[in-house]
């Protein structure tokens, strides 16, 4: 609990710097006066309408992909699985990519998140069923690994064969990912689904702990890779699919956020994920400030591009560590 706490008030401290900072610096006390609706009226429309909607969304897809990292690598037991090297965020990315290309994004709205939450779905589907037929964790991992080349080829594809340069870029940036240009009403909308999909993936944690202890223990608990895995993909479909809709394309969270946690829980898989989540949103939110104050005019540094150059180096650490420990 008091991980937690201090993790809630680094967040909601980031928040109000995030709020604070950008192309028109905002004093706290003027912060304030316009989060109240007093002060100046330029003020209040900048935070209600422009950075509190980006810093709430980022803060929400972070937390979603968090939990979800911490669920995935405790179901696998694989220090480096995150929802994008399982495929669940590659194939929310084509179908969403699908979605653009054939123009029914532009006309009805609603539909990247239909085609993000379809595509997430279905990569749940085909880990879920592995998990009801017992695969074992190495089986889930490549299956979702093979799952993910399949997804990213055929995005490759449909950018390959866009009728024009304009719907190519779309796919492209909007691949990269961002939280800009994002209101109040997709936070409202995101916010729902996001928290029922962490409060779904904290509800296997004590299958995951015994887990963790071997599949063989855990059966004898009467709790399997089936049984636990069905609310860690049913959660992570959620999150994932709902993050990729809202923000596009954004890496390396999910494997990140588990790993600053675990030495500070003991390395209990269920007491990472509520932690995770909160690390999750605080990484998130830290690189969209990041892409925010280094975006230059008609040049923006997407979201996506920030989080792989900060969780690259990271990615390559744990390979090493990981190879490290098997010698």
């Amino acid at each position: 609990m008091r991980l937690i706490a201090i993790l809630m008030f680094v967040l909601a401290v980031l928040l109000l710097i995030s709020l604070c900072l950008g192309a028109q610096q905002i004093p706290l006390t003027d912060l304030l006066a316009a989060l109240i609706g007093h002060g100046d009226e330029i003020n209040q429309i900048i935070i209600w309408q422009i950075r509190l909607p980006r810093s709430l969304l980022a803060i929400l897809v972070g937390a979603g992909l968090g939990a979800s990292g911490a669920a995935l690598q405790g179901l696998l037991r694989n220090p480096l699985a995150d929802p994008a090297v399982v495929g669940i965020s590659s194939m929310a990315s084509l179908f969403a990519a699908f979605i653009l290309y054939s123009g029914l994004a532009a006309t009805f709205a609603w539909m990247l998140y239909a085609g993000a939450m379809l595509g997430a779905g279905l990569a749940a589907l085909f880990l879920l069923l592995l998990a009801f037929v017992r695969a074992s964790a190495t089986g889930l991992i490549l299956g979702g690994v093979a799952m993910s080349a399949m997804a990213t080829a055929a995005t490759a594809l449909l950018m390959n064969l866009s009728p024009n340069p304009w719907a190519l870029s779309e796919i492209a940036y909007w691949l990269m990912g961002s939280v800009a240009d994002r209101s109040l009403s997709d936070v409202l909308l995101a916010a729902p689904l996001i928290l029922f999909g962490v409060l779904l993936l904290s509800r296997a944690g004590s299958g995951l702990d015994l887990l963790s202890l071997g599949e063989d223990t855990a059966a004898s608990a009467g709790r399997s890779v089936s049984s636990t895995g069905k609310w860690v993909v049913i959660g992570s479909m959620l999150c994932v699919g709902v993050g990729v809709a809202s923000a596009g394309a954004v890496g390396f969270v999910g494997l990140a956020a588990p790993h600053l946690v675990r030495p500070f829980v003991r390395h209990l898989p269920s007491r990472t994920l509520i932690p995770s989540a909160l690390v999750g949103g605080i990484l998130l939110l830290f690189a969209d400030m990041v892409s925010r104050l280094l975006s230059g005019p008609g040049t923006p540094l997407y979201l996506g591009v920030v989080t792989a150059l900060l969780g690259a180096p990271l990615f390559l650490f744990l390979v090493w560590k990981t190879q490290k420990e098997q010698i």
